[in-house]
């Protein structure tokens, strides 16, 4: 029977309580909201790593400790499926009267957004922003003056403003969205009117590229803040949080196989910490229920990280076995031709082209353009961890 409670999130950012490292990260977007203020203008910054590494639960502990220690008001706004400026106005005024509600300045907040104010839900305790499409395209085009009479409503709780957009995959690939921001950044940085700004982006690698493919400028605008894997001590710092919270015990042995496993990154640690809890019996996690947690982590890191037409390709019994050896050597992110040619069956052999053409057009695998012709890498790390985790829970448990 599943226990009522975990300590681990998996799929969500991490509670404040279990945050552990990106100290220098986190320090880094603290001190721009600083100097934002100090200054009275924009300080934009690109927060990028891979899928999973945990930049959104940076930007979450971010926006809390601006508020404290810098008095900014911060606004964390998700745009998974957004592809207009519109929308993405709509769902930061959404996120700014959702976050004030119960807060003292939530009056104030009401007063600006005007009749756009709707309560629903049972006895109207659920306010959302309403607008229409004539209204929103006005608020893309006002949206500094707008933020900047925001800030005048609450200069007695505020200083300035933190504004964090995160999952852009809809945005980027719009040159509508790069002159947007471009003109966003120019208009507070060139004004009369002083207004401190904190914007960050936060999104893989390639988004900021698809950005700067559309407005060149933007290569130069943005401070770059890398979320790179955790460290073996900050994962067994992760995990001993946890599990104390619940009062559950680790053995130094089954802390360094939840390390290895999770390969430092969050999605993974929070994937594998949460079944080896469901899996342990006496409240004392040992490298065996490490172990079966790994094997039925493995599973779900399947059906959740990686996208189903990869699943679906990986299917043929002779492509899972070229995957085994690939990852069987330990993890890692790259790989030779010939390397993995001389330790294939002679039927794998026969289609190891095949899977190479169909991992390519998958997005699973690239050349790797550094070591040249023969030569391959993974696209993503998350990508090799998981066949990783499939090949090392072989002989345990069938794929």
């Amino acid at each position: 029977m599943p226990k009522e409670y975990s300590p681990f999130t998996p799929g969500r950012p991490v509670p404040i309580e279990f945050f552990v490292g990106r100290v220098e990260e986190l320090n880094r977007i603290v001190r721009a909201t600083e100097k934002a203020c100090t200054l009275n203008t924009v300080e934009p910054l690109f927060v990028y790593g891979e899928r999973g590494i945990g930049k959104s639960s940076l930007c979450h502990v971010a926006v809390r400790a601006v508020e404290t220690q810098a008095k900014v008001l911060g606004l964390h706004v998700y745009l998974g499926g957004v592809t207009t400026l519109e929308e993405m106005v709509r769902r930061v005024f959404e996120r700014l009267l959702q976050d004030s509600q119960g807060r003292p300045w939530f009056e104030s907040v009401k007063l600006f957004l005007g009749n756009h104010v709707k309560q629903v839900g049972l006895f109207g305790l659920t306010v959302e922003f309403e607008a229409s499409k004539k209204d929103l395209s006005r608020a893309v085009s006002d949206f500094v003056p707008a933020l900047r009479n925001l800030l005048k409503q609450l200069s007695r709780d505020w200083k300035g403003v933190l504004l964090v957009l995160d999952d852009l995959n809809g945005l980027t690939n719009k040159g509508e969205f790069a002159h947007w921001l471009k003109s966003l950044i120019d208009e507070i940085a060139t004004t009369r009117e002083p207004f401190p700004l904190t914007l960050v982006l936060v999104g893989l690698p390639e988004r900021r590229w698809q950005l700067i493919e559309h407005q060149p400028s933007l290569d130069r605008v943005f401070d770059l803040v890398s979320i790179q894997r955790f460290t073996g001590k900050e994962t067994r710092e992760f995990y001993k949080k946890a599990f104390q919270k619940v009062g559950v015990s680790v053995t130094k042995e089954a802390h360094e196989f939840l390390w290895r496993f999770s390969g430092g990154f969050p999605a993974f640690m929070h994937e594998i910490g949460d079944a080896a809890y469901q899996v342990d019996r006496d409240n004392r996690i040992d490298e065996e229920d490490a172990l079966r947690g790994v094997i039925r982590a493995a599973e779900i890191i399947g059906a959740k990280y990686i996208e189903p037409k990869v699943m679906t390709a990986i299917r043929s019994e002779r492509y899972r076995g070229i995957l085994r050896q690939i990852a069987g050597g330990g993890f890692r992110s790259k790989f030779s031709r010939q390397e993995i040619l001389n330790k294939l069956s002679a039927p794998q052999q026969k289609v190891f082209h095949n899977f190479i053409r169909r991992m390519r057009e998958l997005g699973v695998v690239r050349a790797d353009r550094e070591r040249g012709a023969g030569y391959y890498e993974f696209t993503s790390e998350l990508y090799a961890l998981f066949f990783w985790l499939q090949a090392a829970s072989t002989g345990r448990k069938s794929w």
